[in-house]
């Protein structure tokens, strides 16, 4: 066996060029499968680690999946915000632990700005219940201060002390400023691979503040109340878009549900995280398995390919094969030959695909967290995606059967008559 792995190797080599395409395209077509396969675990992941430790979601009566989508991952927008009433209530129940209520609406500079309380810096936990972490600064503590995630600071420089004025609106390129009123930045939070890196937290009546003189989206004309003024007025909300609730024990979590979303006062829906994630991946499944299944569509062409170049080469190594035939290699060692040469070509392109892929995330994983805010760590290989290269290692192996076959079935006599 040893000295038909060097036979295979040196036949190989004597056609490097053609095979060596071919192997680029077998690498091509793995590093694809595995790059598709490697982005759909980390967006999994990444989903499910945006929030950990929070029990119940609570928002008006909707789509317990939008909810979960414009409250945790910022992305939509909430179609009826819950009272200001029904937030203490729920916080005033003896099986509550904490509350944080979340006020959305407004931006800066594309990212959206989040109304809390300084309770979200104490037990908003994100992955294995890893709590926020500021990596300079401090929460904020007075109307016009905020705190930025760290993808807001790293994009658009911003350090403590810089002031920057808030956007009306989510979207778009022509929103009005809140101009009259700055916020100065007093601390940014450590990088965490959720939306809160690409969030800007302000305090929940500083929300309230910069509408003020405000009314129906655009400022009340004749109306400017300054920032020394706002404190004149009740700043207390009326309205936020979401609660995050935190229970004493988890064994209640489904009676509290119940009770909000019977709730008589207030037409509410209390979510469980896990299970409207769970929703979204039914949606998305389909989704994922086509681009898993476009890939190994790629990866069964570049085989195909391979297959393809052995058997046109078959017509070329006649007299070669009938040389070895005549030296005393057996019917079978010509067939384990031309095998052995396809799963060789395929071994050194799965290798090289992984180097591919290795490269791309030792470059490209910057480019992709910065765009994207999709954080691709460069870790070894998983069981799926090991199985996953088992798979096309045997394909291939299959697949080289038939030029096999065919030298097999290559008479010594047609090898070594001329042809005319």
């Amino acid at each position: 066996m040893p000295g038909l792995i060097k036979l295979a190797l040196l036949s190989a080599w004597n056609r490097r060029y053609s095979l060596g395409l071919t192997m680029l395209a077998i690498a091509l077509a793995v590093t694809l499968l595995l790059g598709v396969e490697r982005i759909r675990h980390e967006v999994r992941d990444g989903f499910a680690q945006s929030v950990s430790g929070t029990d119940l979601i609570v928002g008006a009566r909707s789509s317990p999946l939008q909810l979960v989508l414009y409250s945790v991952f910022r992305l939509g927008a909430a179609t009826h915000n819950m009272s200001w009433n029904s937030a203490e209530r729920i916080a005033a129940h003896p099986a509550v632990a904490w509350t944080i209520p979340i006020s959305l609406g407004d931006s800066h500079r594309g990212y959206p700005v989040v109304g809390t309380t300084p309770d979200y810096f104490t037990y908003f936990q994100h992955g294995d219940r890893e709590p926020l972490r500021l990596a300079s600064g401090r929460p904020f503590a007075d109307l016009f201060e905020t705190v930025i995630g760290a993808e807001v600071a790293k994009q658009l420089g911003y350090v403590r002390g810089d002031e920057i004025t808030l956007s009306h609106g989510i979207g778009g390129t022509r929103l009005m400023e809140h101009a009259d009123k700055p916020f100065t930045v007093v601390g940014v939070l450590a990088r965490t691979g959720t939306p809160v890196d690409r969030s800007v937290h302000i305090n929940l009546a500083s929300m309230e503040a910069i509408h003020l003189d405000w009314a129906g989206g655009a400022p009340l004309p004749g109306l400017d109340i300054s920032p020394e003024q706002v404190t004149r007025f009740d700043l207390e909300p009326k309205n936020i878009t979401a609660l995050l609730v935190g229970l004493e024990s988890r064994a209640a979590v489904f009676r509290i549900q119940r009770e909000i979303n019977r709730a008589e006062e207030e037409a509410l829906m209390a979510v469980l995280p896990g299970v409207a994630l769970a929703q979204l991946w039914q949606l998305v499944g389909v989704a994922e398995q086509a681009l898993l299944l476009i890939s190994a569509l790629v990866v069964v062409v570049s085989l195909v390919g391979l297959v393809a170049a052995m058997l046109t080469g078959l017509d070329q190594r006649r007299r070669e094969l009938a040389i070895l035939r005549s030296s005393g290699a057996r019917p079978r060692d010509v067939f384990a030959l031309l095998a052995l040469e396809g799963g060789l070509v395929t071994l050194s392109g799965v290798l090289l695909g992984l180097l591919l892929l290795t490269a791309l995330l030792l470059f490209g994983a910057p480019v992709v967290e910065a765009r994207l805010g999709l954080g691709l760590e460069l870790v070894a290989p998983g069981l799926r995606e090991l199985r996953l290269l088992g798979l096309v290692l045997l394909v291939s192996m299959l697949a080289c059967l038939l030029p096999g076959w065919r030298a097999y079935r290559i008479s010594l006599a047609d090898g070594l008559t001329p042809r005319v």
